[in-house]
């Protein structure tokens, strides 16, 4: 296809997803308000979740243009320019979660999100957030100016990162200077650390606070395999879309779907193995700190099986057996419609992942001593509309990079290499 007229028509793509993303964001924002009003945490929570799984995936690209760059992979040139473009949506995302930052700045109850940002809040056989002996420890970490600068970083690391490795690849195009190549080397082999630390304390203060009691040191290990298995699957998806459209028509090979579908697989075996370990260290450790959180996911106060045991099984099986069991196929990594299906079938158990991990919590139970509720699994109608316009903005923020650059990275040294990779 001519570039201008895919750009023309990764314009009106563009234009259609902002619109969408200006639809479903002031339908959400609608919901979080009401939510605001009357101090009802679900549709905020429909927020956080929409916001957790687009930023998931531009991590995980992120975190793979800079493993390329780090090993100096030549395959995936191709691809990286497609990564590229999709992280130019980080600043977007920064303006939408300012109004879950709002919420301990503005709101009557600081702690109407995250409980522990109010120490009036009220706990399940604990008394109050100040008085908790375990807030006490943690507070010199959980506090909300500390809380703030720390989202403010977080997003200034992906930002900044992002916006350095586009603006040299970028640059290679026209200029054609082999030191881009070098100097992206460099700012990655730093850079992914600093990805690291700040994927880690996204994945803490924003879902692991939601429950404040619980301890895990494997957390963040969890969420960089759900961002890396999730930036993969989008990868197919949407580089096999563009190929349909014309775009990358005979510059993806099957090749290249072959391994970014072998990396699926180790992704999916390596989230299996963070989360199986997770829950075995706090089995057999059996301290109450650490077990509720997993108890609040299998069964009610009562003793009796709740909704979140179903959702858990659904990720044994749906989540990791049935993408594992198919990935071993070597059709299923070729095969275009196998391929984008298992793609399609991740990202779905990757959204009820994140319902697993931020939804469930302990609700007080009024003049019922230590008992208490469990939140339970729910798809609202806010949720969707979250998705859909959190998803617009991003997908808009694709298409405008796109009428950018070049399709490929032409005159990157390893754009010959990547053209012709073969198995």
């Amino acid at each position: 296809m001519n570039v201008n007229i895919f750009h023309t028509k990764s314009s009106k793509i563009g234009t259609i997803a902002l619109i969408v993303g200006l639809i479903g964001t002031a339908v959400s924002l609608f919901g979080f308000k009401q939510g605001w009003n009357v101090s009802e945490v679900r549709p905020i929570l429909s927020w956080l979740i929409a916001i957790g799984f687009w930023l998931s995936i531009l991590v995980g690209m992120l975190f793979l243009i800079q493993i390329w760059w780090v090993f100096h992979a030549r395959w995936p040139t191709i691809i990286r320019r497609q990564c590229e473009h999709c992280i130019a949506a980080f600043p977007y995302l920064f303006i939408l979660f300012l109004p879950l930052l709002a919420i301990p700045l503005f709101h009557d109850n600081p702690g109407l999100l995250w409980k522990w940002m109010s120490g009036h809040n009220e706990l399940p056989g604990h008394g109050t957030v100040a008085e908790d002996p375990l807030y006490v420890w943690k507070s010199p970490f959980l506090n909300i100016p500390f809380f703030i600068a720390r989202a403010i970083a977080i997003f200034a690391v992906f930002i900044g990162i992002s916006t350095i490795l586009r603006k040299w690849s970028f640059d290679t195009d026209l200029s054609g200077n082999a030191n881009n190549t070098h100097w992206s080397r460099r700012l990655s082999s730093v850079g992914i650390f600093l990805c690291a630390i700040g994927a880690t304390c996204a994945s803490i203060d924003w879902f692991k606070s939601l429950e404040y009691h619980w301890f895990s040191t494997m957390y963040g290990v969890w969420f960089f395999s759900a961002c890396i298995r999730a930036a993969l699957a989008s990868i197919i998806i949407l580089c096999v879309i563009l190929a349909t459209k014309g775009y990358l028509k005979g510059i993806l090979k099957q090749s290249h779907r072959y391994d970014i579908s072998c990396m699926m697989l180790a992704f999916t075996v390596f989230w299996a193995y963070i989360s199986f370990s997770q829950y075995f260290l706090i089995y057999s450790a059996n301290i109450p700190e650490e077990t509720f959180w997993y108890n609040i996911r299998e069964k009610n106060y009562d003793g009796e099986l709740n909704s979140w045991w179903w959702v858990s099984m659904g990720l044994i099986f749906g989540h990791f057996l049935i993408p594992f069991l198919l990935l071993l196929w070597y059709k299923t990594k070729v095969v275009i419609w196998r391929t984008v299906g298992i793609s399609i079938w991740i990202l779905l158990f990757h959204i009820l992942d994140l319902y697993w991990n931020i939804l469930p919590g302990k609700l007080v139970v009024p003049d019922d001593g230590a008992g208490y509720l469990v939140r339970q699994f729910t798809f609202a109608p806010y949720d969707f509309t979250a998705f859909i316009g959190i998803g617009g903005f991003c997908i808009f923020a694709m298409c405008r990079s796109m009428q950018k650059a070049e399709p490929i990275p032409v005159r990157d040294p390893n754009i010959l290499e990547s053209l012709n990779y073969s198995e």
